[in-house]
């Protein structure tokens, strides 16, 4: 199972280019596009759902010319965008019957088989009867993903679908997707690094409609391995050390001080300290090489 993307390109009418010749290949199971916003993940998504055209390049999924062949890839496709429209006044069980049948489910029993499986994979058999319209945004987005299971698709597209939800929906989302990437490829985008860290087995960090890096999470934190060193400094020091170390990011303290996080090849000063590496200072290096 694989998805082949070639020197794809998309410029809109204000000149801006959304993507600038990406090359991709992802395989079977979770795949993170990491990015801040406005870095073209959208674009990229839309154009693989084929919802938009590039202005060239070439998409494949396994045997499927994706740009020339919409419809075939449409038949083994789910999606979730960023925010899919208002349901009606329905129950889930009663909508995902209805999805079903339009789907060409006929047989009511196969029907009432398959949205009860679903219904327990999204952790929503106990709000079943429950008006979509009425659930929160972790339950919605968890009911969008029962919605594109029901076409047992082979690539799976979501885009940015932990944004808004609290730690707790956030988490069961994240279950919900780790459950069904076991046998597809699953292509989830964010700008939360912790959605990658926690839940892909691939990914690549994506900004100005290019890709900076294509690189396996456990690996790309062994590259920078010794490269990483904290200090705590006054908040009154801040400055001074952004003009003098490569600072990745900064956390306050309870007493009011920051600690700081460097990147350098060596100890940056006295009083720095090595640290582990983490998935954030790989994003944070490759967007501010980037610059």
């Amino acid at each position: 199972m694989k998805l082949t993307i070639n020197n794809l390109t998309k410029t809109y009418g204000n000149k801006v280019k959304a993507l600038d010749n990406i090359n991709l290949k992802i395989g079977k199971g979770m795949f993170g596009l990491l990015g801040p916003n406005g870095a073209g993940k959208s674009t990229l998504m839309r154009t693989i759902a084929t919802l938009q055209s590039p202005d060239s390049g070439e998409i494949n999924f396994n045997e499927i010319d994706v740009l020339k062949d919409q419809l075939s890839l449409r038949k083994i496709l789910g999606y979730l965008p960023q925010s899919f429209g208002v349901y009606p006044k329905m129950s889930a069980e009663e909508l995902l019957n209805y999805f079903a049948l339009l789907k060409g489910i006929s047989v009511k029993k196969e029907r009432e088989e398959l949205v009860n499986e679903l219904l327990d994979i999204t952790n929503l058999q106990d709000v079943k009867k429950k008006n979509v319209d009425g659930y929160s945004g972790g339950m919605k987005q968890r009911f969008g993903i029962a919605q594109l299971l029901l076409n047992d698709p082979k690539l799976i597209i979501v885009d940015e679908p932990t944004a808004g939800l609290d730690p707790a929906e956030r988490q069961r989302f994240l279950n919900v997707l780790r459950e069904v990437g076991t046998n597809c490829t699953v292509i989830f985008s964010t700008h939360i690094v912790d959605d990658v860290k926690e839940l892909c087995n691939d990914m690549a960090i994506l900004n100005g409609g290019r890709i900076l890096k294509h690189i396996k999470p456990v690996e790309a934190t062994a590259e920078i391995k010794n490269q990483i060193w904290t200090k705590v400094v006054k908040r009154e020091e801040l400055d001074e050390a952004e003009v003098n170390f490569n600072i990745l990011s900064s956390n306050y303290n309870i007493d009011n001080t920051l600690t700081i996080r460097v990147h350098s090849e060596k100890k940056p000063a006295a009083g720095f300290k090595k640290t582990e590496p983490q998935l954030d200072d790989v994003y944070f290096i490759a967007l501010k090489e980037d610059q």
